[in-house]
């Protein structure tokens, strides 16, 4: 039927032009013709606002649903839930969230395994430090720091098994992977007194990982072992290699949520070249649908200003790929109005939505703030 309309009006323009007699009459035929093909419909995806939440045993039925209905009366669209990767958690919480209206996002600490039952039984399966420290019993920085090694196979199949739960439940959206990363060799520097710590350099303590594993499948490929490095942090190989582990846990998991029909999102470090640098992660290079990077300016004793331009950024490094970047916020020491600021820092830098962090801790005049620039927010 197109072809067939294609070629009236070719024939149309042809006969238009040796009889001007007959050309109004052609014409009106010509937009009688073009009225009938069907038209696109342009659509604009919504910015969304979404915000991380973790169950509590403690909760009732009714007190997730009044939880939820506030969320979502206040202009939540979407929630990140921590079950501590339990399935079973997931899927009673999950109908109740979707009842809210609320687009329904599993959440997970990924190579990040505090007191993971499972894990705990393979001491060998945790992370080791340079100085030959392994995460399983000397955990870096503070006590729920317990990190999985990501070459492992044994640690990585454990940790794609648990995405594969996940990714079964009914109602979900997305498994979102956070702490998908090494343990942090930089803390953000508005941290670094609560540890009394200098980070001039990358430190043995806190350089991961070093097991026998890893070393022995980088000197595989590369013919030399970082445990002779007399300065690690230089050597690009060894820096690369330990990027491709966590990728590799990303690719696979972004094939299992796929797999069962869901998307696979992540909460990153602000941006690229920043995540490359402190914490082993290179986001832009993931196969991935979403990231939600944690623009948390107040741990780098940075203004709210700094919000747009590590959305930016990151929008920047991302563009030409499908994926989406909704910037996180971390509310606590917001006043509403700087909230109301971040929002439209974000929207206006290129970001699909906003996070806030976490849905436990935003106060009433916050989530008027929220509520209000849902209204308010320019385009």
């Amino acid at each position: 039927m197109k072809l067939s309309r294609i070629i009236i009006v070719s024939i149309l323009f042809v006969h238009i032009g040796c009889n001007t007699e007959t050309k109004n009459e052609k014409q009106e035929v010509i937009q009688e013709i073009v009225k009938e093909q069907p038209q696109k419909e342009i659509k604009t995806k919504a910015f969304k606002y979404w915000t991380w939440f973790t169950v509590n045993d403690s909760l009732s039925t009714e007190d997730y649903k009044r939880e939820f209905q506030k969320y979502k009366e206040n202009g939540i669209d979407a929630i990140l839930i921590n079950t501590e990767a339990n399935a079973k958690k997931l899927s009673v919480v999950t109908p109740i969230a979707k009842q809210a209206g609320l687009e329904v996002h599993a959440w997970m600490f990924t190579m990040n395994r505090p007191n993971d039952s499972i894990a705990l039984q393979h001491p060998e399966w945790y992370s080791v430090s340079r100085e030959g420290k392994s995460c399983y019993d000397t955990r870096p920085y503070i006590d729920y720091y317990q990190w999985l090694c990501p070459t492992r196979k044994e640690s990585r199949n454990h940790v794609l098994s648990l995405v594969e739960n996940l990714a079964q439940v009914e109602g979900v959206t997305s498994v979102h992977l956070d702490y998908i990363r090494y343990p942090d060799i930089f803390l953000p520097i508005g941290l670094l007194p609560k540890y009394n710590l200098v980070q001039d350099e990358e430190l043995p303590e806190f350089d991961f990982c070093y097991c026998d594993v890893c070393l022995n499948t980088f000197e595989k490929q590369h013919h030399k072992n970082p445990k002779d490095f007399k300065n690690p942090a230089i050597d690009m190989e060894w820096k690369q290699f330990r990027l491709n582990q966590v990728k590799k846990v990303v690719d696979d998991a972004y094939a299992i949520a796929h797999k069962y029909d869901k998307i696979l999102t992540a909460a990153v470090f602000p941006y690229p070249e920043m995540s490359d640098h402190m914490v082993r992660q290179r986001w832009d290079k993931w196969t991935v649908d979403m990231v939600l990077p944690m623009v948390y300016h107040n741990f780098y004793n940075e203004e709210t200003d700094w919000i747009g331009y590590v959305t930016q950024q990151g929008v920047k490094d991302l563009k030409g790929k499908p994926v989406e970047l909704h910037t996180g916020i971390y509310l606590p020491p917001m006043s509403p109005e700087e909230v109301s600021i971040a929002i439209q820092l974000a929207k206006d830098n290129g970001a699909s939505g906003v996070s806030f962090f976490d849905g436990h801790a935003i106060t009433d005049e916050q989530f008027k703030a929220i509520k209000a620039s849902k209204s308010n927010i320019r385009n």
